[in-house]
């Protein structure tokens, strides 16, 4: 019996079993679930995974990759359309947020799902932990050069850490990430502050705005 990753196990049997999860939670649903919402046989569902677990593993790989898929391109769009360092960051993570929200929407099990998650693959979390800090960098690095925005401290690789710990955080006081607006707003919040105080603008930049405020003050 194979324990099959996203890349060879069918859609349709990861989108049933999406489902099932969503329905019953991880505890209290079964592998006989599974297959008769994809329209299979228990032994043929064991074709492609041994256990719930496995299964279980493979429904989280594939939304792990989705989120990252979903944050690579809110960054290219919120960049395109001339966003701040601080809104791209803010669209590319919150797009990774919702396609996880979105795929729990309406389940009374988001709770219990999410920590089963730790449990069952606390490594694949751990993979793609990794990823998302290394996309987050890599948009840092790329908006600064491009926006000739300069580092106050620190490299933008420790922006990054730094960033997903402002989500572990609001993810502490959301346990469940729920109500979503009030999370993602809560966040927001969070990361524009510590974006705020993590660049440098450019001296053009700076001097404008000084410009600016004593027009002001001389109207």
């Amino acid at each position: 019996m194979s324990n099959a990753g996203t890349n060879s196990a069918p859609g349709p049997i990861l989108d049933a079993a999406v489902r099932v999860f969503r329905r019953h939670g991880f505890r209290r649903s079964s592998i006989e679930q599974a297959a008769e919402a994809a329209g299979l046989t228990r032994q043929a569902l064991y074709h492609h995974f041994s256990s719930k677990e496995a299964l279980f593993r493979a429904v989280l790989a594939r939304l792990y990759e989705q989120a990252l898929a979903a944050e690579i391109a809110a960054a290219a769009a919120a960049e395109q359309a001339g966003g701040s360092l601080a809104d791209i960051i803010v669209a590319e993570v919150s797009a990774r947020l919702r396609e996880v929200l979105s795929s729990l929407d309406g389940s009374p099990h988001i709770e219990e799902l999410f920590s089963e998650h730790l449990l069952q693959a606390r490594d694949l979390y751990q993979t793609y932990a990794t990823r998302y800090a290394e996309q987050i960098a890599a948009t840092i690095v790329r908006v600064c050069r491009k926006q000739r925005l300069a580092l106050t401290r620190g490299s933008a690789r420790e922006v990054a850490r730094c960033i997903e710990m402002a989500v572990h955080g609001t993810k502490s006081a959301h346990p469940s990430m729920q109500p979503a607006d009030v999370f993602l707003k809560d966040l927001e919040t969070m990361l524009r502050m510590l974006i705020a105080g993590a660049i440098a603008l450019p001296a053009k930049t700076v001097t404008a705005r000084k410009s600016k405020r004593r027009t002001g003050d001389q109207k």
